[in-house]
């Protein structure tokens, strides 16, 4: 029987490229036939033809979600969400992009898309109020007659040396699908990594699961990293997947060590469902967001690609107040455990919450890009019990609207006839608040408080940029980076805007980039084009 092997071409833009599928025919198999000129090949001597092996079946889970729609500001003025700092759909894209595949819709979750990258809005004044927001209105490029509202917001920056302990329980699938170079070795050489972040002071315990659970490393501080990283290089691979048992260990380890002084969190590795006890994601759900809580957050880094329930790891997320990230490569470990820990491990905000009302003076309809998932009800903006987005040291967070001014062409929603319903926003006619484009609110609690605190502020034409080239260079990147990920979905909101267009305008907004990830976008956009049919 033919052997198929896998080549290993090397290391590009931070993901390992690998040719699979290849069939080596032995000397003495019979020609390769099927293709017209395989016999003739042989006959020649020539390179033996290589068929290709179909690519398994995957069994990745996303949730299925619809995009945001346009609605009609006379009957919904008030749009409202929680903050989303995942970055898990990035990294899972790019993968496939590199493997040469596009991804499947679900898969891509513009708002992570655009969150993926650092922007250096102006940040806060001082830690007492942690956020700052900065607008800018320009107009779409993909939609002729539309306009972008965009919202970008820089969290207080803590400086290293006044950034409390962190008290870290690593809990670590090591079931017999980790067993493969993409899931259990990448974890433990991400891992690796963890020590240029780690303070001789922080604590990093270790839980590991398969068919069960236990304690791979007690409680260590990172003065030993020599422990700690022998426990690491010490893990591996077999048995069935207990994962439920293995977070209740992990957080009854976490309890142990609790210090309310400390940043105490879980951080959870795996690539897949779990198929041994509790595996109901609401009973899940309920744990983790009592535990959240007590102080406790939660992480998770999915690896590897054909087992991956994205679906439940944005549910449990979402309930420990954590991130989910995605590691595809060694590259990206060090991207979440050096260059953004802080952004990923220390929090100064939780329940983020933003909220718009439009001028239905100005504004005829909107709609917005992306955080489908994180939709809230207009009463939970207010409503402290309702749980949101945390937000970590110096974050950066944005959004984006997209809205047609009233009387622009291409309005999908008719006036309706008795009137507006826009609460106190200005009438026609009316000089109040006239260059009034909308209102923004945002909501945030600090660490540990059960009261949140408002911030609000006014967007009017002086927020609007002369044309989309003067627009400033983060907003010009964060909306092609919008664009790339609707193009990758298919919207059937854009009318207009090519993968040309999405290139150039990333390109030519891509200012500092030390790391060299706004670098790598615009290559990952010339790859999907290619990819298109």
């Amino acid at each position: 029987m033919a052997k198929f092997q896998a080549l290993a071409l090397g290391i590009v833009g931070g993901a390992l490229l690998v040719l699979a599928g290849c069939e080596v025919a032995p000397e003495s198999a019979a020609p390769v036939t099927g293709r017209p000129n395989a016999k003739l090949a042989l006959e020649r001597g020539g390179v033996r033809p290589m068929m290709v092996a179909p690519m398994p079946e995957s069994r990745d889970s996303f949730r299925e979600v619809d995009p945001n729609v346009w609605q009609a500001v006379d009957a919904e003025p008030v749009s409202t969400f929680s903050i989303d700092v995942d970055t898990a759909s990035y990294a899972y894209v790019r993968r496939l992009l590199r493997e040469g595949r596009l991804p499947p819709k679900d898969a891509v979750r513009v708002e992570e898309m655009v969150n993926y990258f650092p922007y250096d809005y102006p940040a806060p004044e001082s830690a007492a109020v942690p956020f700052r927001p900065t607008v800018t209105v320009l107009p779409s490029p993909w939609n002729s007659g539309a306009k972008l509202l965009h919202i970008g917001l820089k969290g207080w920056d803590v400086p290293r040396d006044r950034r409390p302990r962190a008290n870290l329980t690593f809990l670590i699938d090591v079931s017999g699908s980790m067993n493969a170079p993409d899931r259990l070795p990448l974890v433990q050489k991400s891992l690796r990594q963890l020590g240029e972040g780690l303070r001789p002071d922080d604590t990093v315990s270790i839980v590991t699961y398969a068919g069960s659970s236990e304690v791979a490393l007690e409680p260590t501080q990172g003065a030993d990293l020599a422990t700690i990283l022998a426990a690491v290089d010490g893990l591996g691979a077999a048995g069935s997947t207990a994962g439920a048992a293995g977070i209740q260990k992990a957080y009854a380890l976490a309890e142990r060590t609790f210090d309310p002084e400390a940043v105490n969190r879980v951080i959870l590795a795996t690539d897949g469902d779990f198929n041994v006890g509790e595996s109901d994601p609401r009973r899940l759900e309920e744990l983790i967001a009592a535990k959240r809580k007590t102080g406790i957050y939660l992480t998770i880094l999915g690896v590897g690609e054909g087992n991956l329930n994205d679906a439940l790891m944005q549910r449990l997320t979402q309930a420990g107040n954590g991130q989910a990230a995605y590691l595809d490569s060694l590259l990206e470990a060090r991207k979440v455990w050096i260059e953004e820990l802080g952004s990923t491990m220390f929090p100064i905000a939780d329940d983020v919450k933003i909220q718009v009302e439009f001028n239905p003076a100005r504004v005829a309809e909107y709609r917005l890009i992306g955080y489908e998932t994180r939709k809230l009800a207009r009463a939970d903006f207010s409503n402290d019990k309702v749980d949101a987005g945390e937000v970590g040291s110096g974050h950066s967070i944005t959004a984006i609207y997209e809205f047609r001014p009233v009387g622009a062409a291409g309005v999908l929603n008719e006036p309706l006839r008795y009137g507006k319903n826009g609460g106190s926003a200005a009438e026609p006619g009316s000089t109040e608040r006239a260059d009034e484009i909308a209102f923004l609110r945002l909501r945030y609690k600090k660490p540990g408080a059960s009261e949140s605190a408002l911030i609000e502020r006014p967007i009017t034409e002086r927020d609007a940029a002369p044309s989309l080239d003067g627009a400033p260079e983060n907003v010009r990147f964060a909306v092609a980076v919008a664009g790339y990920g609707q193009l990758l979905r298919k919207d059937d909101a854009l009318s207009g805007g090519t993968w040309d267009d999405i290139a150039r305008l990333a390109e030519g907004a891509r200012g500092r980039d030390p790391h060299g990830w706004r670098a790598e976008f615009v290559q990952l956009v010339r790859l999907a084009q290619s990819l298109r049919p």
